[in-house]
């Protein structure tokens, strides 16, 4: 059981990163850089700010729930 929490602090870990990445990076720190795209009309730093980061986080969900569903099914017969 000790290898599936490992596991399962390693995804959160990379999914928070990648989270921390697109709205803390993406949104603040790169955003300049980003307003020379445009995405829907407006410039791509701005999107970040007030959607992109909201739309990852969402998508973030998603993925962690399928990677949990992949984790629990190779733990599954092991917790026994």
């Amino acid at each position: 059981m000790n290898k599936y929490w490992q596991e399962n602090l390693r995804i959160i870990f990379a999914l928070l990163s990648i989270w921390f990445l697109v709205s803390f990076g993406f949104g603040i720190i790169f955003s300049e850089w980003l307003d020379q795209f445009k995405i829907g009309g407006f410039k791509l730093g701005f999107w970040f700010a007030q959607q992109g980061s909201i739309f990852f986080f969402v998508i973030l969900i998603f993925v962690y729930v399928h990677l949990m569903n992949k984790l629990d099914e190779k733990y599954k017969d092991k917790e026994k």
